[in-house]
């Protein structure tokens, strides 16, 4: 069994569940797990690899869920970009712990910035899509701190997607990256005993996330949800600053 305090229990299955309601039509939520697992684990390095079966586990039931809907042919031209950020990613995660902490944080604030330019920008969707930005930006993002959803809701957003279409195709690729970042982590020895019992036992946690968040999340308003995960997600990311 981990070696956890109550309080870290807590919080890591507060991220299980979070996780879980990101996958099946909250992606901006995804955003707060980062820095808060970071804080769970207390180590940047191998957060990452904490945090992932979770993320699989999420991804298969929401592709499972929206099998019907993905626009798989949006992603293609994306494929070759994702994969040279996430080798520039695997680079990344040889630096130390002290070193890679700010750079998640500084990853994470921009993912923040990403996020609420695109909902509160006037003109929309201003910037290009260019798969070269967006597809690197998201392998590296996705493979250093498991934070590519901002980048992808953009680029996603950017093609004018049905919202079946938009949450099936981001189901789809983020399904396959976090499987294809499985054996990166494990060449940098992320995974232990520990790290693994504590996503086995937190499956519970992804599950009551991915199945009752559709039915909780009408009966908040969305602008004091919204504000609520903007808010606790910058205050937890300046402690990756400490």
């Amino acid at each position: 069994m981990p070696h956890l305090e109550i309080w870290q229990w807590l919080v890591g299955a507060l991220c299980a569940m979070c996780v879980g309601v990101a996958k099946t039509g909250l992606p901006g939520l995804g955003i707060l797990v980062v820095p808060l697992i970071i804080l769970t684990v207390g180590d940047a390095r191998v957060s990452a690899a904490w945090l992932l079966p979770m993320l699989c586990t999420a991804d298969l039931f929401a592709v499972i869920y929206w099998r019907r809907h993905a626009a798989a042919g949006r992603l293609f031209s994306l494929v070759p970009w994702v994969l040279l950020g996430m080798t520039g990613g695997a680079l990344a995660l040889n630096l130390k712990e002290g070193v890679l902490r700010p750079v998640v944080g500084g990853i994470v604030l921009v993912m923040l910035l990403a996020y609420l330019w695109r909902k509160y920008a006037r003109n929309g969707m201003a910037v290009s899509p260019h798969p070269v930005l967006y597809g690197a930006t998201a392998g590296f993002a996705t493979t250093v701190a498991n934070a590519a959803g901002p980048v992808m809701s953009l680029y996603l957003l950017s093609k004018k997607l049905p919202k079946e279409e938009f949450i099936a195709t981001g189901a789809w690729f983020f399904f396959i990256i976090n499987l294809t970042k499985v054996p990166i982590y494990a060449w940098h020895g992320l995974f232990s005993r520990q790290s693994l019992t504590f996503d086995v036992l937190m499956i519970p946690a992804v599950m009551v996330g991915a199945i009752g968040g559709r039915k909780l999340v009408p009966h908040i308003p969305e602008k004091v949800f919204e504000a609520l995960v903007v808010i606790l997600t910058a205050a937890s990311t300046l402690f990756l600053f400490r």
